[in-house]
């Protein structure tokens, strides 16, 4: 059964960012509010919860896993960026894109794209996922939560609890988030190639 924490959304309590926290790095599988919609999250390590968030969203190993960053100089860790990619990502963010880009040796191999060596990464801006980030001082390996028939992102913390009581461990409640999920910009082959449209606006990086 999933321990549900429920947090200021503005000012969250560091005992229970601390909680969640420490859940993570007990390699617990977490469903928590984002900027763009709920996502599932765990630590970069955890082995079975990446298997997991395939299992709940049925994808097959050529899905695009999201490193969740705190800022852009940890964002640098694990992505390759080249200067134009550089100006335009940082002006983006923090925000609702997500950016596929050639990943670092940072990376484990299992969350890469198999062929493409590629990484999905993010900034949030989003107060408790910044504060569980500062805390874990690692990214959360992340998944947009769209269950298999849905075409958009959970954005209720109790109906997440309801129906995923026994395949998360925790889920993470912290007030209204957007029903609209991130807009994936693929960089990979040193241009941006527009792959999903979603809540950021897509036109800063049209062809």
């Amino acid at each position: 059964m999933a321990r549900y924490v429920d947090i200021h959304p503005v000012d969250p309590q560091p005992r229970l960012v601390g909680q969640v926290v420490e859940a993570l790095r007990d390699d617990a599988l977490i469903a928590y509010p984002t900027d763009s919609g709920y996502a599932l999250g765990c630590q970069l390590g955890n082995r079975d919860g990446r298997d997991r968030i395939l299992r709940i969203r049925q994808l097959d190993d050529r899905h695009h896993f999201t490193l969740m960053c705190k800022d852009f100089a940890q964002l640098g860790q694990f992505v390759h960026i080249d200067n134009a990619a550089f100006r335009a990502i940082k002006a983006a963010t923090p925000g609702p894109y997500t950016f596929i880009l050639p990943a670092t040796g940072e990376v484990p191999k299992r969350l890469m794209h198999p062929k493409k060596r590629t990484v999905g990464v993010r900034i949030p801006d989003h107060t408790l996922v910044c504060a569980l980030l500062e805390e874990l001082g690692e990214p959360i390996l992340t998944s947009t939560l769209i269950l298999p028939g849905e075409e958009e992102p959970r954005t209720m913390g109790w109906e997440i609890k309801e129906d995923l009581d026994h395949q998360v461990d925790v889920v993470v409640e912290a007030g209204e988030t957007s029903a609209e999920p991130t807009t994936v910009v693929d960089w990979s082959e040193g241009y941006p190639e527009v792959v999903r449209v979603g809540a950021g606006d897509p036109d800063r990086f049209a062809a």
